[in-house]
Protein backbone atom coordinates (compact mmCIF):
# COMPACT_ATOMS: atom_id res chain seq x y z
CA UNK A 1 0.00 0.00 0.00
CA UNK A 2 1.50 3.43 -1.14
CA UNK A 3 0.49 6.87 -0.40
CA UNK A 4 -0.18 7.35 -3.98
CA UNK A 5 -2.82 4.84 -3.93
CA UNK A 6 -4.72 6.34 -0.98
CA UNK A 7 -4.74 9.10 -2.54
CA UNK A 8 -6.51 7.51 -5.61
CA UNK A 9 -8.86 5.73 -3.03
CA UNK A 10 -9.73 8.92 -1.19
CA UNK A 11 -10.33 10.72 -4.74
CA UNK A 12 -13.05 7.65 -5.74
CA UNK A 13 -14.58 8.34 -2.71
CA UNK A 14 -14.89 11.51 -2.61
CA UNK A 15 -16.21 11.92 -6.39
CA UNK A 16 -18.54 8.99 -6.16
CA UNK A 17 -17.56 7.27 -9.28
CA UNK A 18 -14.16 5.69 -10.69
CA UNK A 19 -15.15 7.27 -13.74
CA UNK A 20 -15.19 10.75 -12.08
CA UNK A 21 -12.11 10.33 -10.22
CA UNK A 22 -10.21 9.19 -13.11
CA UNK A 23 -11.37 12.39 -14.44
CA UNK A 24 -10.07 14.40 -11.75
CA UNK A 25 -6.53 12.46 -11.28
CA UNK A 26 -6.27 13.06 -15.44
CA UNK A 27 -6.09 9.15 -15.48
CA UNK A 28 -7.72 6.79 -17.85
CA UNK A 29 -10.27 4.47 -16.19
CA UNK A 30 -8.67 1.07 -16.47
CA UNK A 31 -5.72 1.81 -14.52
CA UNK A 32 -7.39 3.46 -12.16
CA UNK A 33 -10.13 0.36 -11.50
CA UNK A 34 -7.12 -1.89 -11.66
CA UNK A 35 -5.29 -0.14 -8.68
CA UNK A 36 -8.70 -0.22 -6.64
CA UNK A 37 -8.95 -3.93 -7.42
CA UNK A 38 -5.31 -4.28 -6.17
CA UNK A 39 -5.94 -2.16 -2.83
CA UNK A 40 -8.70 -5.12 -2.41
CA UNK A 41 -6.95 -7.65 -2.90
CA UNK A 42 -4.16 -6.70 -0.74
CA UNK A 43 -6.68 -6.55 2.30
CA UNK A 44 -8.29 -9.51 1.28
CA UNK A 45 -11.74 -7.32 1.85
CA UNK A 46 -14.13 -5.72 -0.33
CA UNK A 47 -13.88 -2.35 0.30
CA UNK A 48 -16.60 -0.56 -2.11
CA UNK A 49 -19.78 -1.42 -3.91
CA UNK A 50 -19.78 -1.06 -7.69
CA UNK A 51 -23.31 0.69 -8.53
CA UNK A 52 -24.25 1.95 -11.91
CA UNK A 53 -24.14 5.52 -11.23
CA UNK A 54 -22.11 5.56 -8.02
CA UNK A 55 -19.91 3.35 -5.54
CA UNK A 56 -21.24 2.68 -1.81
CA UNK A 57 -18.52 2.29 0.43
CA UNK A 58 -18.72 -1.11 2.77
CA UNK A 59 -17.88 -0.95 5.88
CA UNK A 60 -14.13 -1.69 5.50
CA UNK A 61 -14.17 0.75 2.88
CA UNK A 62 -15.23 3.38 5.42
CA UNK A 63 -12.77 2.32 8.08
CA UNK A 64 -9.92 2.28 5.34
CA UNK A 65 -11.11 6.10 3.72
CA UNK A 66 -11.20 7.25 7.42
CA UNK A 67 -7.31 5.91 7.95
CA UNK A 68 -6.32 7.43 4.39
CA UNK A 69 -7.56 10.59 5.64
CA UNK A 70 -5.17 11.05 9.05
CA UNK A 71 -1.82 9.54 6.80
CA UNK A 72 -2.37 11.81 3.78
CA UNK A 73 -2.98 14.69 6.28
CA UNK A 74 0.41 13.50 8.33
CA UNK A 75 2.47 13.16 5.50
CA UNK A 76 1.22 16.34 4.17
CA UNK A 77 2.27 18.01 7.90
CA UNK A 78 6.05 15.65 7.68
CA UNK A 79 6.36 17.25 4.06
CA UNK A 80 6.10 20.69 5.33
CA UNK A 81 8.07 20.21 8.85
CA UNK A 82 10.95 19.14 6.31
CA UNK A 83 10.64 22.19 4.35
CA UNK A 84 10.93 24.06 7.39
CA UNK A 85 14.00 22.40 9.06
CA UNK A 86 15.73 23.04 5.28
CA UNK A 87 14.81 26.72 5.59
CA UNK A 88 14.69 27.99 9.29
CA UNK A 89 12.34 30.24 10.09
CA UNK A 90 10.31 30.34 7.05
CA UNK A 91 7.34 27.82 6.79
CA UNK A 92 3.67 27.32 8.23
CA UNK A 93 2.56 26.47 11.46
CA UNK A 94 -0.47 24.65 12.22
CA UNK A 95 -2.47 26.25 14.81
CA UNK A 96 -5.47 24.88 17.19
CA UNK A 97 -7.50 27.09 18.94
CA UNK A 98 -10.57 27.42 20.35
CA UNK A 99 -13.07 29.84 18.93
CA UNK A 100 -13.43 31.92 22.21
CA UNK A 101 -9.73 33.03 21.75
CA UNK A 102 -9.44 32.94 18.30
CA UNK A 103 -11.94 35.31 17.79
CA UNK A 104 -10.76 37.80 20.72
CA UNK A 105 -6.83 37.38 21.55
CA UNK A 106 -5.51 35.62 19.16
CA UNK A 107 -5.83 38.35 15.78
CA UNK A 108 -3.28 40.54 18.35
CA UNK A 109 -1.11 37.89 19.51
CA UNK A 110 -0.57 36.89 15.20
CA UNK A 111 -0.04 40.59 14.61
CA UNK A 112 3.08 40.89 17.42
CA UNK A 113 4.15 37.77 16.14
CA UNK A 114 3.85 38.71 12.46
CA UNK A 115 5.75 41.81 12.93
CA UNK A 116 8.76 40.04 14.40
CA UNK A 117 8.37 36.88 11.83
CA UNK A 118 7.15 38.34 8.49
CA UNK A 119 7.63 34.88 6.54
CA UNK A 120 5.97 32.55 8.81
CA UNK A 121 2.11 31.50 7.89
CA UNK A 122 -0.55 29.77 9.71
CA UNK A 123 -3.22 27.34 9.30
CA UNK A 124 -5.64 27.54 11.97
CA UNK A 125 -7.62 25.00 13.32
CA UNK A 126 -10.61 26.25 15.63
CA UNK A 127 -12.58 23.81 17.71
CA UNK A 128 -13.28 22.99 20.92
CA UNK A 129 -10.83 21.97 23.25
CA UNK A 130 -11.63 18.46 23.45
CA UNK A 131 -11.30 17.73 19.43
CA UNK A 132 -8.11 20.10 19.92
CA UNK A 133 -6.45 17.94 22.01
CA UNK A 134 -7.33 14.87 20.05
CA UNK A 135 -5.32 16.28 17.17
CA UNK A 136 -2.63 17.00 19.00
CA UNK A 137 -2.09 13.16 20.40
CA UNK A 138 -2.52 12.02 16.80
CA UNK A 139 0.28 14.79 15.64
CA UNK A 140 -1.93 16.65 13.07
CA UNK A 141 -1.55 19.84 14.73
CA UNK A 142 2.19 20.79 16.40
CA UNK A 143 0.61 23.54 18.94
CA UNK A 144 -3.48 24.19 20.43
CA UNK A 145 -4.29 27.05 22.47
CA UNK A 146 -6.92 25.91 24.80
CA UNK A 147 -9.11 26.75 27.70
CA UNK A 148 -9.54 25.13 31.07
CA UNK A 149 -11.48 23.37 32.67
CA UNK A 150 -10.19 19.86 31.00
CA UNK A 151 -8.61 16.69 32.06
CA UNK A 152 -5.74 15.07 29.28
CA UNK A 153 -2.64 12.94 29.67
CA UNK A 154 0.81 13.52 28.10
CA UNK A 155 0.81 17.01 26.95
CA UNK A 156 2.93 19.97 28.20
CA UNK A 157 1.39 23.45 29.02
CA UNK A 158 1.98 26.67 29.13
CA UNK A 159 -0.35 28.81 30.77
CA UNK A 160 -1.05 32.05 29.56
CA UNK A 161 -3.87 34.03 30.98
CA UNK A 162 -6.38 33.29 33.65
CA UNK A 163 -9.97 35.06 33.34
CA UNK A 164 -13.21 35.31 35.25
CA UNK A 165 -16.27 33.88 34.54
CA UNK A 166 -19.18 36.39 33.27
CA UNK A 167 -22.26 36.41 33.18
CA UNK A 168 -24.21 38.36 30.37
CA UNK A 169 -27.95 39.13 29.53
CA UNK A 170 -30.47 41.92 29.48
CA UNK A 171 -30.82 44.28 32.61
CA UNK A 172 -34.30 43.02 34.06
CA UNK A 173 -32.69 40.09 35.02
CA UNK A 174 -29.75 41.59 37.02
CA UNK A 175 -32.49 43.87 38.59
CA UNK A 176 -34.83 40.81 39.37
CA UNK A 177 -32.30 38.86 40.83
CA UNK A 178 -30.97 41.76 43.11
CA UNK A 179 -27.00 41.78 41.58
CA UNK A 180 -24.60 43.81 43.69
CA UNK A 181 -22.77 46.27 41.44
CA UNK A 182 -19.66 44.55 42.33
CA UNK A 183 -20.66 40.84 40.90
CA UNK A 184 -23.15 38.21 41.06
CA UNK A 185 -23.37 35.65 43.39
CA UNK A 186 -23.90 31.46 42.74
CA UNK A 187 -26.72 31.52 44.57
CA UNK A 188 -28.23 34.66 42.53
CA UNK A 189 -27.03 33.14 39.32
CA UNK A 190 -29.37 30.32 39.90
CA UNK A 191 -32.44 31.86 40.32
CA UNK A 192 -32.13 33.07 36.54
CA UNK A 193 -32.13 31.14 33.34
CA UNK A 194 -28.97 30.51 32.50
CA UNK A 195 -27.47 29.84 28.70
CA UNK A 196 -24.90 28.11 28.55
CA UNK A 197 -22.31 26.07 26.36
CA UNK A 198 -21.26 22.39 27.36
CA UNK A 199 -18.21 22.84 28.91
CA UNK A 200 -19.04 25.05 31.53
CA UNK A 201 -22.15 22.81 31.76
CA UNK A 202 -20.59 20.43 34.97
CA UNK A 203 -18.36 22.41 36.76
CA UNK A 204 -21.47 25.15 37.34
CA UNK A 205 -23.71 22.57 38.26
CA UNK A 206 -20.94 21.10 40.72
CA UNK A 207 -20.36 24.42 42.08
CA UNK A 208 -23.90 24.73 42.55
CA UNK A 209 -24.49 21.72 43.82
CA UNK A 210 -21.73 21.77 46.80
CA UNK A 211 -23.74 24.86 47.97
CA UNK A 212 -27.37 23.35 47.54
CA UNK A 213 -28.22 25.20 44.60
CA UNK A 214 -29.91 24.04 41.29
CA UNK A 215 -28.80 26.03 38.30
CA UNK A 216 -32.01 26.39 35.88
CA UNK A 217 -30.72 26.16 32.17
CA UNK A 218 -32.46 27.66 29.31
CA UNK A 219 -30.15 26.42 26.51
CA UNK A 220 -26.59 24.68 26.04
CA UNK A 221 -25.04 25.42 23.12
CA UNK A 222 -21.74 24.09 21.97
CA UNK A 223 -19.62 27.54 21.66
CA UNK A 224 -19.35 31.15 23.31
CA UNK A 225 -20.33 33.22 20.16
CA UNK A 226 -23.50 31.09 20.10
CA UNK A 227 -23.78 31.95 24.04
CA UNK A 228 -23.17 35.94 23.56
CA UNK A 229 -25.64 36.19 20.91
CA UNK A 230 -28.75 34.14 22.68
CA UNK A 231 -28.04 36.90 25.69
CA UNK A 232 -27.72 39.98 23.37
CA UNK A 233 -31.34 38.88 22.04
CA UNK A 234 -32.28 38.73 26.15
CA UNK A 235 -33.08 34.87 26.06
CA UNK A 236 -31.56 34.44 29.26
CA UNK A 237 -27.69 35.00 30.85
CA UNK A 238 -25.25 33.73 29.21
CA UNK A 239 -21.61 32.42 31.10
CA UNK A 240 -18.79 33.51 29.02
CA UNK A 241 -15.20 33.94 30.04
CA UNK A 242 -13.94 37.58 30.22
CA UNK A 243 -12.01 37.54 26.90
CA UNK A 244 -15.42 37.08 24.89
CA UNK A 245 -17.04 39.93 26.29
CA UNK A 246 -16.32 41.57 22.78
CA UNK A 247 -19.18 39.06 21.00
CA UNK A 248 -21.73 41.23 23.51
CA UNK A 249 -23.16 44.10 20.69
CA UNK A 250 -26.76 44.65 22.29
CA UNK A 251 -26.09 47.91 24.39
CA UNK A 252 -28.79 46.92 26.88
CA UNK A 253 -27.03 44.27 27.54
CA UNK A 254 -24.97 43.86 31.28
CA UNK A 255 -21.87 42.42 32.35
CA UNK A 256 -21.59 40.90 35.77
CA UNK A 257 -18.13 38.88 36.90
CA UNK A 258 -18.88 35.89 38.62
CA UNK A 259 -17.54 36.29 41.68
CA UNK A 260 -16.53 32.41 43.18
CA UNK A 261 -13.06 31.42 43.57
CA UNK A 262 -14.03 27.79 41.68
CA UNK A 263 -15.25 29.35 38.76
CA UNK A 264 -12.44 30.76 36.22
CA UNK A 265 -10.75 29.56 33.03
CA UNK A 266 -7.10 29.23 32.24
CA UNK A 267 -5.92 29.95 28.56
CA UNK A 268 -3.22 27.64 27.87
CA UNK A 269 -0.56 26.81 24.72
CA UNK A 270 -0.05 22.97 24.48
CA UNK A 271 1.65 20.76 23.08
CA UNK A 272 2.29 16.76 22.60
CA UNK A 273 4.56 15.74 25.68
CA UNK A 274 6.76 13.58 22.84
CA UNK A 275 5.94 16.06 20.24
CA UNK A 276 8.76 16.96 17.81
CA UNK A 277 8.31 20.85 17.51
CA UNK A 278 9.58 22.79 14.81
CA UNK A 279 11.43 25.77 14.84
CA UNK A 280 8.32 27.70 13.55
CA UNK A 281 5.91 26.43 16.14
CA UNK A 282 8.94 26.73 18.99
CA UNK A 283 9.33 31.01 18.24
CA UNK A 284 5.43 31.42 17.82
CA UNK A 285 5.25 29.17 21.64
CA UNK A 286 7.83 31.66 22.77
CA UNK A 287 6.38 34.72 21.95
CA UNK A 288 3.03 33.40 23.76
CA UNK A 289 5.00 33.02 26.90
CA UNK A 290 6.12 36.69 26.41
CA UNK A 291 2.31 37.55 26.27
CA UNK A 292 1.48 35.41 29.25
CA UNK A 293 0.32 37.42 32.46
CA UNK A 294 2.38 37.63 35.29
CA UNK A 295 2.16 35.09 37.81
CA UNK A 296 -0.36 33.12 35.82
CA UNK A 297 0.09 29.22 36.59
CA UNK A 298 -2.63 26.63 36.20
CA UNK A 299 -2.39 23.05 38.42
CA UNK A 300 -4.23 20.25 36.62
CA UNK A 301 -4.36 16.40 35.70
CA UNK A 302 -2.06 16.85 32.30
CA UNK A 303 0.95 15.15 32.23
CA UNK A 304 4.26 17.48 31.82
Amino acid sequence: MELKQLYEFVTVVREGTISGAARKLNLSQPPLSAQMKQLEKEFGCLLFERRPRKIVLTEAGRLLYERALTMLELADVTRKELIDCRDGVTGTLRLGVVSSVGSSLLPEWMKGFHEQNPAIRFELFEANTYQLLEQLHTNLLELAIVRTPFEAENLVSFPIRRETLLAAGDAHYFAEADCPVDGIRLAQLARLPLILYRRWEKPLSEAAAQDGLTLTCFCLNSDARTTARLADCGLGVGVIPASSRSFLQNPRTEVHPIRDERLSSCILAAHGKTARLSTVARLFLSYLQTQAEPDCSYSSSISS
